[in-house]
């Protein structure tokens, strides 16, 4: 399918999306979201994608925002409806994805985008990225998830010290942090990306899926996360794969598991 601001590749079993707005250092503007919630369900719908790679055109920003000038004369109402539908269709989509999504963060990461990176599953940043959720200079807060994923993976104080000032963090602080797993140079994001998402396409599909949504689970207030595990857990007794799994162990080889539902 062609977009209109979106570039998507398919190789090795890889979906790589680049948000492709590069003149706007890729800001997010409300087609960019509908096509991306389009590119992403239909990676996750195909078979044969193991993973998803999210980064964006250019050397300077992976995204650097929301564009400004579509909400600037929004009233509450549009602005809670632009949250919720965003929330949605994009960056719940990414968190609760079956399969992995990386965000390879190739510069500047702020406000939505890098809510969009702090939904993957994994974040690679180059090592020239800078990372920060300005919106409180706006008169706003982060609304797509910001305020809970920062505090998840920083913890309260970060998430605190980042938010309310709104400034800017650089890759090695981010790592220090917990914000992203790797900082590699700039010509490496998208390989290093590759590198983990061709790593976890060798072990069962089944279980890592099962796996995200027990990780997931600790994550949601009022949710019996070791339930959910034992749960998963036991599911995972009724698959091909745990017998797949389990005869490769026995019989010292590698074990082959099916992409087929």
């Amino acid at each position: 399918m062609a977009y209109q601001y979106l570039l998507t590749t398919v190789e090795d079993g890889i979906l790589r999306i680049t948000i492709n707005r590069e003149q706007k250092l890729n800001a997010l503007n409300r087609d960019t979201l509908k096509e991306l919630n389009q590119a992403i369900e239909a990676g996750l719908k195909d078979g044969k994608i193991m993973g998803v790679v999210i980064t964006g055109a250019g050397e300077k920003a992976f995204v650097a925002g929301a564009d400004i000038s579509e909400f600037a004369n929004f009233d509450q109402e549009q602005g809670g409806d632009l949250a919720r539908s965003g929330q949605a269709e994009v960056f719940n989509l990414i968190h609760q994805a079956e399969k992995p999504i990386i965000a390879a963060i190739n510069g500047f990461a702020l406000g939505g985008g890098l809510e969009i990176a702090m939904a993957c599953h994994i974040r690679i940043a180059s090592h020239t990225a800078r990372m920060g959720l300005p919106e409180v200079s706006l008169g706003l807060i982060p609304g797509y998830g910001g305020t809970q994923r920062l505090t998840q993976l920083v913890g309260r104080g970060n998430a605190m010290e980042l938010i309310l000032t709104g400034n800017m963090i650089n890759a090695e602080k981010a790592l220090q942090m917990g914000l992203v797993n790797h900082v590699v140079p700039a010509d490496e994001v998208i390989s290093k990306s590759e590198e983990i998402i061709n790593d976890i396409a060798k072990r069962s599909p089944r279980a890592v899926a099962a796996a995200i949504r027990a990780i997931n689970a600790a994550l949601v207030a009022g949710e019996q996360g070791f339930n959910i595990e034992i749960d998963e857990f036991a599911k995972c007794f009724g698959t091909a794969d745990f017998k797949e799994g389990v005869s490769a162990f026995l019989e010292r080889r590698q074990p082959e598991f099916s992409r087929e539902k």
